[in-house]
């Protein structure tokens, strides 16, 4: 036997109610049964099209074949191939998604509760029913079950936003420093929402001899792919560094993993390497495409733009990267950032905080006297309130400041 079609129930002149199902899968062996059912739905304000099998088998092998699942199967409890709590939890697994109620002869309301419980939306008895009762129990069935499932999605939800959390923060760098010598203070705000972790990657590690190195660096982009390849190349500048490799060495490396790892051919990046050596008067710089730093004194705030070379996974064949050497003052505290601090929207048109900007609000009152921590902070916090009439920081923004907390 085939599925067979009994047409469209109510009032097909009034539109369809948002809480009642378009379709119905009728499952009952017995044609009299059958024959109720529609004359129930003819009867009833429900619209909707019903559809009739004879078993539990023709109704599965009907739900793979449809283009439309039903919006509720009305089931027998008792059909030549199922019977009962075996009957509704077949159903289930064929149309997990669809509201399910059982009919039930009129002695058997255990058996209807037992099949609410195994995950049937409700039952009805046959020699008891009326169009306007019939009607409603469909309904409500319908609209119970899309409760369940937004629920279950939103707990799914929850669950995948608390896994990627704790995965996130666990791909977030903590400084590896062997003395008690250096102040770090890092801000990190990733542009994506209901993220933890962007394209913007830093670390900060110290090797044996002393010497402080920290990058920062900018993939562009702002998806999950970017923020992949950015934890890549914070963990391969971190094995290179360890591994004693120095200077432009360190470009070079990265820049071959950007070709390698990268998702798009489009895609590049911007890094800021620095050394700190234990004499502490001096500092040692490597740029690829990336903005400056500030220099952060008793005196005041400078910006520091260094000679560098290009963004990595640019393609420019035999142009390198240079490593400069900035003098230190005594005292001096070293603030790294990505380009996400300063280009966020400002006033109408194209005008954008900049760099000239932020070495304003740098040296303003707000971040004046500051310790370390608390000058990142006001220095991000600038940014946004700056930016905030403008739609916001949109970009990934990170920020690190060193500074050595005692001098010899």
């Amino acid at each position: 036997m085939t599925a067979e079609i009994l047409g469209t129930a109510g009032d097909t002149t009034r539109p369809r109610w948002r809480g009642e199902p378009e379709t119905l899968l009728l499952v009952e062996d017995d044609a009299g049964d059958a024959l109720l059912v529609e004359e129930l739905l003819a009867d009833s304000d429900i619209r909707t099209e019903l559809t009739w099998v004879r078993s539990l088998s023709e109704a599965q092998e009907w739900l793979v074949r449809t283009v439309r699942t039903p919006g509720c199967i009305l089931l027998d409890l008792h059909l030549p191939d199922a019977d009962g709590v075996a009957a509704v939890s077949r159903v289930l697994n064929a149309a997990p998604s669809t509201a399910v109620v059982v009919l039930t002869g009129r002695a058997e309301g255990e058996a209807g509760l037992a099949a609410v419980a195994a995950g049937a939306q409700d039952y009805l008895v046959k020699g008891a029913l009326e169009p306007e009762l019939f009607g409603r129990a469909i309904r409500y069935a319908f609209q119970r079950k899309q409760v369940e499932q937004a629920a279950a999605d939103i707990q799914a939800g929850r669950l995948r936003a608390q896994e990627n959390a704790r995965l996130e923060r666990g791909l977030l760098p903590t400084p590896l420093l062997h003395t008690d010598d250096l102040a770090v203070a890092a801000r990190y705000e990733p542009g994506r929402a209901q993220a933890l972790l962007g394209g913007d990657f830093y670390d900060v590690v110290q090797t044996p001899d002393g010497t402080v190195r920290a990058v920062i660096g900018d993939v562009s982009g702002h998806g999950a792919a970017e923020a992949a390849l950015g934890v890549c190349l914070r963990v391969a500048w971190r094995t290179a560094v360890l591994a004693g490799t120095e200077g432009s060495d360190v470009a070079e490396l990265l820049e071959k993993i950007t070709v390698a790892e990268r998702a798009d051919s489009r895609v590049f990046v911007t890094f800021t390497s620095i050394a700190l050596p234990p004499d502490r008067r001096s500092l040692r710089v490597v740029r690829a495409g990336h903005p400056g730093l500030l220099i952060r004194t008793r005196d005041g705030v400078s910006l520091e733009e260094t000679t560098g070379g290009p963004a990595l996974g640019l393609g420019l064949g035999e142009v390198g990267w240079s490593e400069a050497e900035l003098p230190l003052p005594e005292g001096a505290e070293v603030v790294m950032f990505t380009d996400g601090l300063f280009e966020g929207r400002t006033g109408p048109g194209r005008e954008r905080l900049g760099e000239d900007g932020l070495c304003e609000l740098a040296r303003g009152e707000a971040c004046a006297g500051l310790d370390l921590q608390d000058f990142v902070n006001a220095l991000v916090e600038g940014a946004e309130l700056a930016a905030a009439d403008y739609g916001g920081l949109a970009d990934d923004v990170a920020v690190v400041s060193l500074g050595w907390k005692k001098t010899r």
